[in-house]
């Protein structure tokens, strides 16, 4: 007979559950985390932010100062730090804009948090006293705001500017920001929608102009080429159809191969099925 005892194990789980200085450790660790990615991009914040240079894995070398676009950039493994980074993603998707305000904020209150924390204030009362403040911030704010309506197209352009003033395109601000308005107006309804979902609106970059020739195209650009040199180039009052399947013959798997005895069998192989000898799909032998 064989007996276990269990004293060992329920003597560790005991420990384990008397250790204070775990949890503390852990909330130390998280704000920690946090707060390196709101400082790596808190330098890039307003009018007078720096740009950041990054590279990705593959060598392409992206010069932003926009938070989103920075955060998608770095390669974030730490779970806290991670929230950080959908926080950013979410207010972009929302608002647009302030996507490096948002994590800055985010690491002030962490590191308010933590001053709270050592004084021995417990993490459920700082996160109320955070809702409560984040409830009245919300009423000032809203005391405050003018509202915006879609067809005040003047209103639109000046907010889309003010965004545009941080960024690196902003000496453009005056010509873009109209492109902006204007490409949003025309894929909602100004009376019904609150939202605009921005996968309607494509953007197309070509190399070799400048900002200047950026254009609003109403209507759609096909980015593919002539089918041959003397293929046409403009079309007016074109009929399109759209198709859903494949148009082009299919492709066999192997080859065919032909084996050819004499001559006369070649002009009679040509007549009777028209095989262009010249095709990759045919060999002689």
């Amino acid at each position: 007979m064989v007996a276990f005892s269990g004293s060992g194990d329920s003597k560790q789980a005991t420990n384990a559950y008397k250790d204070k200085s775990k949890p503390a450790e852990i909330r130390k660790s998280n704000i920690s985390a946090a707060k390196a990615v709101a400082d790596a991009i808190r330098t890039s914040l307003g009018p007078k932010g720096m740009d950041k240079m990054i590279q990705s894995a593959n060598g392409e070398v992206a010069i932003t100062n926009d938070g989103a676009t920075i955060l998608k950039q770095m390669n974030v493994i730490h779970p806290a730090a991670k929230m950080l980074v959908e926080l950013s993603n979410a207010q972009d998707v929302e608002a647009g804009d302030g996507t490096t305000s948002v994590v800055v904020i985010a690491g002030a209150l962490l590191e308010a948090s933590e001053k709270l924390l050592q004084k021995g204030i417990h993490p459920t009362g700082i996160s109320d006293g955070f809702q409560k403040a984040a409830a009245k911030s919300i009423e000032i704010i809203k005391n405050m705001a003018t509202p915006i309506l879609l067809t005040d197209r003047e209103s639109l352009v000046k907010s889309a500017s003010t965004a545009l003033n941080s960024k690196v395109v902003s000496q453009q601000s005056s010509l873009l920001a109209p492109l902006a308005v204007d490409a949003v107006l025309k894929v909602v309804d100004p009376a019904k929608d609150t939202n605009v979902d921005l996968k309607d609106i494509k953007v197309i970059k070509k190399l070799g102009g400048t900002v200047e020739d950026t254009k609003l195209i109403d209507g759609l650009v096909f980015t593919q080429k002539s089918s041959n040199v003397n293929g046409p180039r403009k079309i007016e009052k074109a009929k399109i159809g759209l198709i859903q399947f494949c148009i082009s013959p299919p492709k066999t798997d192997n080859p065919i191969v032909i084996a050819l005895i004499s001559v006369s069998w070649h002009s009679t192989l040509k007549v009777d099925f028209a095989v262009d000898m010249r095709s990759p799909l045919f060999s002689l032998v």
